[in-house]
């Protein structure tokens, strides 16, 4: 009995890594919009560097949003809508 609850409780444990795993992704229409959602914008990884100057809010990273989004990378520095 004790093997099957370890089992149990190890397989729940691996499905919920997953599905936090999967990240949704959105294109969104304008800067305006993705800024509601995420503040500072979206950057393409944590290593990246603004060009414009100063900025008043830290990028959410991740990859495949900012991806999603890289039209609204007018500066091309790797971050989509930073403010």
């Amino acid at each position: 009995m004790f093997v099957s609850f370890v089992l149990i409780l190890g397989f729940s444990s691996i499905s919920t890594g997953v599905a936090e795993a999967k990240e949704k992704v959105v294109t969104y229409k304008n800067c305006t919009e993705l800024n509601k959602v995420y503040k500072g914008g979206v950057a393409r990884s944590s290593s990246v560097k603004n060009k414009g100057g100063k900025t008043k809010y830290k990028p959410f990273v991740s990859e495949a949003l900012y991806d999603a989004n890289k039209k609204s990378d007018r500066d091309k520095d790797l971050i989509a809508c930073e403010r």
